[in-house]
């Protein structure tokens, strides 16, 4: 396809805490670079201006960073095809969408959200797959010239094939063919002018020479879209190839409302990144009994993409665990275990932070294991009994837990100050005192109603572990109340 020998990219939205997913996928293609002597890039996919965020984006080259991997070309460290991060490259979309609209592949549609939910819900209710009817498909010219004037609000979409299907070979699952009919009319370019992750995918890979596209599998049923608009454009794609996505034991896809899914989670609780590696690169290689303890250069001397299991790769903790005590018993020196136990303590400043929040509360030290010892437990293994003290009712309690989860995830920056005020905003929304809704806090995310500064606390232990205690915590307390009527 190029002359460039083979490039392969990672491209993450900074939307959220890095998933470990994410470095399942990026794994992959680092190991892909590195079989064929090419190279691995990152590139910044932060589209959705309303959730990317300059935060996230830095917990993502933190997180894929701590995971060992190394790019050689990204937003931090440059490269010949930047730049890196699709904000920055706006201006560089318009003229490929022009292109499509000019050669009659895509066409302008006014129509507003509110009429496209109206459109959506009827052919749910109808019990069709919603997709757009193509109301603006067939608009004369000068009536779509003369509404652009105007100023009306508009996107562009692309045109579908109505007959027929799209084949091509995955290098994964092999000969795929999906019917035009399950393909949408997509959005190439919003109304703000920014393109969608379709279209800045595709005019980015082309620009960035990327050869082979590796992503989870649930991108597949977008290569249609995809592969029609390198055709529109008059290139050539790369090489797809959807590796199966990581799932729970109980085969369920694996997210955050169900089990940690965050890099930092892991890191937080000591997991070294070698082993998590190590426990990733498994899914991709065969090995006999005996040969599971692998550093990374071994993974990829292992590594054989033609070789690869369509079946889910299952997340399966305890396995991470006996990886993970395998490398801290074998793999480090004394010296090497002692410095990388305060190099986590010392993690996100956990340990610096815990002990000056601590000083003021203790009358001697031996109190400080009592004191701040949750800021680096694993787990505080919480018991009913825990929540004993606090008046509330278990069903106020549970109602509280249940409540503050999910709204904690609309925090975008999160530090003391964005905490206490997401947290007072719910107790109003509650209708209840501050106090009511901290106290099970206090319990869930330290095991005590006598701890350190709660808003300070949280702000220490990280996004990632407070979600994991709170739900936690609420299957707890779910205990205590009675079968519902």
């Amino acid at each position: 396809m190029t002359t460039t020998g083979v490039r392969v990219r990672i491209a993450p939205s900074p939307t959220g805490e890095p998933h470990v997913g994410t470095a399942y996928v990026a794994l992959f293609n680092y190991l892909f670079a590195k079989k064929h002597g090419g190279e691995f890039i990152l590139r910044i996919e932060d589209t959705d201006a309303t959730r990317s965020t300059p935060e996230f984006e830095q917990k993502v080259l933190d997180a894929l960073k701590w995971c060992g991997l190394k790019w050689s070309e990204g937003p931090d460290v440059g490269g010949p095809y930047g730049p890196y991060r699709q904000s920055d490259r706006k201006d560089l979309y318009k003229p490929f969408v022009d292109k499509i609209v000019a050669n009659g592949h895509g066409f302008h549609c006014f129509c507003t959200p509110e009429r496209l939910e109206e459109m959506r819900a009827a052919q749910r209710a109808a019990g069709k797959q919603p997709k757009y009817d193509g109301r603006c498909l067939n608009l004369l010219a000068e009536e779509v010239t003369t509404r652009i004037a105007a100023g009306e609000p508009n996107v562009v979409r692309m045109k579908i094939p109505t007959e027929g299907s799209c084949k091509f070979v995955d290098g994964v699952y092999g000969p795929v063919e999906i019917p035009w009919d399950a393909v949408d009319m997509q959005v190439l370019l919003k109304a703000d002018g920014m393109p969608t992750y379709h279209m800045a995918n595709v005019v980015d890979d082309h620009l960035m020479k990327i050869t082979h596209v590796a992503r989870g599998e649930e991108w597949l049923a977008s290569v249609p879209k995809h592969i029609l608009i390198y055709q529109y454009l008059g290139l050539e794609p790369p090489v797809f190839m959807h590796l199966s996505l990581m799932r729970n034991a109980d085969k369920s896809k694996l997210s955050k409302r169900k089990n940690p899914t965050s890099i930092s989670y892991y890191s937080a609780l000591g997991y070294l990144p070698e082993a998590l590696m190590n426990f990733l690169g498994l899914f991709f290689i065969q090995i006999a009994e005996g040969e599971e303890i692998l550093a990374i250069d071994e993974l990829a001397t292992r590594f054989d993409p033609e070789n690869l299991s369509k079946a889910g790769a299952i997340f399966d903790i305890q396995k991470l665990d006996w990886v993970n005590g395998r490398w801290l018993r074998e793999k480090l020196s004394e010296e090497d275990f002692q410095h990388r136990v305060l190099q986590w303590a010392m993690e996100n400043d956990r340990l610096r932070e815990g002990l000056k929040l601590s000083q003021s509360r203790i009358s001697k030290l031996g109190e400080l294991p009592e004191l701040m010892g949750f800021l680096l437990k694993s787990d505080l293994h919480l018991d009913p009994s825990a929540f004993a003290k606090i008046k509330s009712t278990p069903e106020e309690l549970l109602e509280i837990l249940n409540t503050v989860q999910p709204d904690l995830e609309k925090i975008l920056e999160w530090d003391v100050a964005s905490i206490e005020a997401e947290l007072r905003a719910i107790a109003d929304r509650m209708g209840k005192k501050l106090k009511v809704v901290v106290a099970p806090l206090f319990v869930a995310v330290s095991g005590s109603s006598r701890s350190l500064p709660l808003f300070d606390s949280m702000a220490i232990l990280g996004r990632a572990v407070v979600r994991q205690r709170l739900k936690l915590a609420a299957q707890t307390v779910a205990t205590l109340v009675g079968p519902k009527n």
